[in-house]
């Protein structure tokens, strides 16, 4: 999971989905869907705020329940491309739930964290089915957001299905 040039920084996942296009699309630029599948195994998406346009903001809040009660992290970030069904790439910053970047340090992270990561989504009609490359730029390949995605990835397989008419 790195990529080409080998960075222990990246996380790089491609899928094949038997479906078209344009619901894959969907599923990563409509709120209700993303809120559907988006984070690791046991965490529910309550705020997914997504103005999909470049210079639009996204705000999405991820909830897990911790022995202690419920703990909730805000991610925001900022559109920087968008090509319909093709191209989506957006930064990532940890958050409050007003959409204020929050230093790494501040929230537990170790040091050498960085402040904004960077996600790019692409995808590729391959005969009605749809190839999907996910890279996110920032973070390590070891850490638990790359097994978020992993984890969010197969959780987004699942939604597809229920919702492809194949």
């Amino acid at each position: 999971m790195t990529d080409k040039s080998g960075s222990r920084d990246t996380v790089v996942i491609e899928r094949s989905f038997d479906a078209p296009v344009g619901l894959i699309w969907q599923m990563w630029t409509d709120p209700e869907h993303f809120k559907a599948w988006y984070g690791p195994d046991g965490a529910t998406i309550p705020v997914a705020k997504l103005d999909v346009r470049v210079g639009g903001s996204r705000l999405v809040c991820m909830e897990m329940q911790t022995p202690n009660g419920p703990m909730q992290m805000w991610f925001a970030g900022e559109y920087r491309e968008v090509v319909e069904n093709e191209r989506l790439v957006y930064t990532e910053s940890m958050a409050d739930e007003n959409g204020n970047a929050l230093s790494p340090s501040d929230m537990g992270f170790p040091g050498g964290h960085p402040m904004t990561t960077e996600v790019c989504v692409e995808l590729e009609d391959v005969g009605g089915r749809t190839k999907m490359v996910m890279t996110h730029r920032g973070v390590p390949v070891d850490s638990a957001g790359a097994a978020g995605w992993t984890m969010a990835l197969d959780k987004l397989a699942a939604h597809v299905e229920a919702h492809s008419d194949r």
